[in-house]
């Protein structure tokens, strides 16, 4: 419930302004609009414009640049291998990114996976995932665990 969302009981007694409807309602002939020029006109917005004065969107400088085509990744590591393992009862012989995704442990929209050597390993896990950096990778070998990554 927030403040915007509350409804009061009583109905309201405010009249809405009913434009166009004769010269007795005081807001007839022009409804308002004053008479002649642009802004009379329906079909109107001249968001942004500031008088002839340089509008602020011109005035900011340009920055930066959003690659479209980056690639999105999102981080795991042993610390959270762990923690997963505990919490989902998953299987550490196998895990797979295809059940992390599927199970909605991570988002599929948010990208792929990679491992990344953080904490220690409390099992000996086999993963199939679709990056690893080579420290994680020499990690989990020399824990006695597996690695298999996916081709993208």
């Amino acid at each position: 419930m927030k403040i915007n969302e509350i409804k009061s009981t009583l109905t309201s007694s405010k009249k809405i302004k009913r434009r166009g409807r004769g010269s007795g309602s005081g807001l007839g002939k022009t409804s308002g609009r004053g008479v002649k020029g642009q802004k009379s006109r329906s079909g109107v917005s001249i968001n942004g414009f500031e008088g002839g004065q340089m509008p602020l969107y011109r005035r900011l400088p340009k920055r930066g640049f959003k690659n479209p085509f980056k690639a999105k990744i999102q981080k795991i590591n042993f610390n959270m291998i762990n923690d997963l393992i505990k919490k989902f009862n998953l299987d550490p012989q196998s895990i797979t990114e295809k059940e992390l995704f599927e199970k909605k442990i991570f988002k599929k929209s948010k990208g792929s996976l990679k491992l990344l050597n953080v904490g220690k390993l409390k099992n000996i896990t086999n993963l199939e995932i679709s990056f690893a950096s080579k420290n994680a990778i020499e990690v989990l070998e020399k824990f006695g665990g597996k690695i298999k990554l996916l081709k993208k």
